[in-house]
């Protein structure tokens, strides 16, 4: 079989017809290409152009992909130039489809598989990739549990380490040959994967119990003294192992949940641009989230810490923090209630009277009775927030913000038109997915979404710039803030959050933000200008010379 050059076939390298001539003679590649040589602004163009020609995203997903698989540098030229149309397809909603064939359709391992039947494996798998010690900067792991909206997907996960890793370099210029995606196979609950005779992962159901605990503290162990500089990004992990997994190692490994963390903190950030229009505090809110998981318990906790920050006692905040789950408003007298809902579970004294519908308190009956400030969708529950609840939401203060958050489309609360129209103009208003303004009575309201993407990239670059060894509360905090003061939103109509095609500017002013917590909290020697240390290490899509 002729012999087939390694500057072809490393996806990091790889410039295909834009290696000069000198350059291909240098590399072996003398007639192995086509006589033109392009510049890459020559390939993008014709790459986009092709993209174009696709009318299925899963299919522009693909080509993506395969793409990423050849050029990297085309591969995050193309994503850096046009973020904003294509971040959901890179990333979500049409990730979530291509991970449902990922094991059919399988084209290319871009991570490391670290099987819970085989955990000795750890060190060894890693050892693989011939990476030194202060060769990684950034570790992205998922066991792939609670996949977005869609649940167990085993093994076929992978893909959401690969795509997280995507926009932390199209998004914050993080060095794409300095990042690890990694997929714990622990099995899987899916019975649609254990039948399938294509599934490639382990075929047994999920392993929980001790024999997981001891898998997650092996492979921190593991990373952490091979790549002790590296972030580490846990992704998509069932609510209980993501909680408690953050909890009992974050003050001993940098990790971050971008689930918890990162979700919270862009609703945080939504809240405060929503604070500076309504001119209120975070005391002042009542906080109701429709659906009390991982996500939604992760904005009660850092929604109801600003407001013990704002003068309220504990006790005062969580009184003022409401959660419904799929059981009606969480009451602690509830059974098997897991321990991120028991801080917020209300006296059952305080319910007495109250409308029930099967023995359960409502969304709507708990909107008249509460009167929040504040309500958020992380249920998947389409169309919960019905105009009838917008209503009630609007009778019980004037501009309540209003946050729909679950995606894809199909899963999300309430359409961002019908929010708007519902609340006569008077909700502010963020979603979970891309929405176009929405015009009503003469006012284009710009919908700001809700994107993680929108302050992760930025919190990671921070981390790596600072060599911080923790991510504390306030550097969180000041990713929150850093992103709010990106949006300018003043008037009536104004996003609360920055757009996405801003997306490389706002991760700067997170990052430098960020160093400047790191700094102050006592994890991070850095010493000098932040945004000039930001910029210096973002890694730009650019063919440089060999």
């Amino acid at each position: 079989m002729p012999f087939r050059p390694s500057a072809l076939t490393n996806p990091l390298t790889n410039r295909g017809t834009a290696f000069t001539r000198k350059e291909r003679a240098l590399l072996g590649l003398t007639g192995r290409l086509p006589s033109a040589v392009e510049t890459l602004e020559q390939q993008a163009a014709r790459a986009w152009k092709q993209l174009n020609t696709y009318e299925k995203d899963l299919e522009k997903y693909i080509f993506l992909d395969q793409l990423h698989n050849r050029n990297e540098v085309l591969y995050f030229k193309i994503l850096t130039e046009h973020l904003e149309e294509l971040l959901p397809i890179v990333y979500d909603p049409t990730i979530g489809e291509a991970i449902k064939k990922w094991s059919y359709d399988y084209r290319r391992s871009r991570a490391v598989y670290l099987s819970i039947d085989h955990p000795e494996e750890i060190r060894a798998s890693f050892e693989t990739l011939g990476l030194g010690r202060d060769d990684v900067d950034l570790i992205v792991v998922s066991d792939a549990e609670q996949i977005l909206g869609i649940g167990d997907w085993g093994v076929n996960g992978t893909d959401i380490s690969v795509g997280k890793l995507a926009v932390y370099t199209a998004g914050a210029g993080v060095d794409p040959s300095r990042v690890i995606a990694v997929n714990l196979d622990v099995g899987t609950n899916n019975e649609t994967l254990l039948k399938d005779p294509y599934y490639l992962g382990s075929r047994h159901a999920r392993v929980r119990g001790q024999a997981y605990d001891d898998m997650i503290h092996g492979f921190l162990q593991t990373v952490s003294d091979m790549y002790p500089h590296a972030l580490i990004h846990f992704e998509d992990f069932g609510p209980s192992n993501a909680r408690r997994i953050l909890t009992e190692n974050a003050g001993q490994y940098c990790i971050f949940n971008d689930d918890l963390q990162g979700t919270a903190a862009i609703v945080m950030a939504a809240v405060m641009s929503g604070l500076k229009i309504t001119k209120k505090k975070f005391s002042d809110q009542r906080l109701l989230v429709y659906g009390a998981g991982t996500a939604g318990s992760g904005m009660a906790d850092q929604i109801s810490a600003a407001m013990i920050r704002d003068g309220l006692t504990q006790e005062e905040a969580v009184k003022r923090v409401w959660l419904i789950d799929i059981n009606g408003l969480v009451t602690s007298d509830m059974e098997g209630l897991p321990d991120y809902q028991r801080a917020y579970a209300r006296d059952p004294r305080e319910t007495e009277g109250w409308n029930r519908k099967d023995g359960r308190i409502g969304l709507l009956e708990t909107i008249r009775r509460v009167k929040p400030t504040v309500l958020i969708g992380t249920s998947t529950d389409h169309g919960a927030f019905t105009k009838e609840v917008i209503e009630a939401l609007c009778a019980g203060t004037d501009h309540p913000m209003l946050f729909p958050l679950s995606n894809p489309t199909e899963k999300i609360e309430i359409m961002p038109e019908e929010a708007v129209t519902w609340s006569q103009g008077k909700a502010l208003v963020a979603c979970g997915i891309p929405s176009r303004p929405v015009s009503f009575e003469g006012t284009e309201y710009h919908i700001g979404q809700a994107n993680n993407a929108l302050l992760y990239p930025g919190l990671g670059l921070g981390v790596i710039a600072s060599g911080a060894s923790r991510v504390t509360d306030h550097m969180l905090l000041a990713s929150s803030e850093a992103v709010a003061s990106a949006a300018h939103s003043l008037k009536k109509g104004d996003s609360l959050l920055p757009p996405v095609h801003r997306l490389r500017e706002v991760s700067v002013a997170i990052a430098a933000a960020v160093i400047q917590a790191a700094v102050d909290d006592g994890v991070s020697s850095f010493r000098g200008d932040p945004v000039k240390a930001v910029k210096k290490i973002m890694w730009e899509p650019v063919y440089k010379e060999l």
